[in-house]
Order: C-alpha cells, then sequence, then structure tokens
C-alpha cells in the first residue's frame, strides 16, 4: 500500500443541491479528486476552516472533543477505496502508545482531521482512478 499525502483544496458547496463537493490535492503535484459528500459535514468543514464558532458542539465537535479528553490523537486519515463510486476511509489514532484503526466515511474522517490537524492521505489506486475521471 503506497500512501500518497493529499490536502483539502477545495469545499463546493451549493445551495441548490443536496450533495456537496470536497476536492483534495497531492501535496506534491497535481492530482486532484473530489468526494461528494452531505449537507452537515460540508457545513462542519467550512466552520472549521473559516474559524465560525458554534454556540454548542455539533456531532464532529463533540466527537473531537471527546478524543481529546481521553487523550486521544488523529495520527492520519486514509482514504483507502473506491468501490462503485463510493469512497472507503480509516481514521488511524493513537492513545498512550496504542494504535486504533477505526473504518469512516471520508467526510467524517475529513472533518476531523482539518479540525485537529491531522494529516490526510490517499491511497496511491485510489487517487489515481479518482483523478483520471477529473
Amino acid at each position: 500500500m503506497t500512501l500518497v499525502e493529499c490536502e483539502l483544496s477545495r469545499v463546493i458547496m451549493s445551495e441548490t443541491r443536496d450533495h456537496q463537493v470536497l476536492e483534495l490535492k497531492e501535496r506534491d503535484g497535481e492530482r486532484r479528486m473530489p468526494i461528494v459528500i452531505g449537507p452537515f459535514e460540508v457545513w462542519a468543514i467550512h466552520r472549521t476552516i473559516n474559524n465560525v464558532p458554534f454556540p454548542r458542539p455539533m456531532t464532529h465537535e463533540l466527537f473531537g472533543n471527546v478524543l481529546e479528553a481521553l487523550d486521544v490523537r488523529i495520527e492520519k486519515v486514509i482514504i483507502n477505496a473506491l468501490r462503485e463510486g463510493t469512497y472507503y476511509a480509516r481514521l488511524i489514532l493513537q492513545q498512550n502508545g496504542t494504535t486504533f484503526d477505526i473504518d469512516s466515511r471520508p467526510s467524517d474522517a475529513v472533518a476531523l482531521a482539518v479540525q485537529k490537524g491531522a494529516p490526510l492521505f490517499v491511497e496511491e489506486e485510489v487517487l489515481a482512478e479518482a483523478s483520471a475521471d477529473f
């Protein structure tokens, strides 16, 4: 498995569509890949990027706060598969020397990575396939 470090390059929000788009870009290259996500996740990511506080924690902030309270660090996010148009991701967590590998929707994983400043990786095969169609 070869991992490619990526970064969130754009958040495309639409008021007229149910789905929104995250665009990830290869950190040391030009390839880009879109990920269609839902409105709640795009708003969580948008608020984090733009440092817009919410009066009470939303689900992503709540989960991030729980991780912090339990002294769990997000080591990285890996988008590891693309099957039938659906992306799959893993949250790699660390707590007191123990690693946890947790299945996640990419939108949730990216929202948490952005919130906590964790690195984003995409498996080479997934990036190659997704960027070819973009």
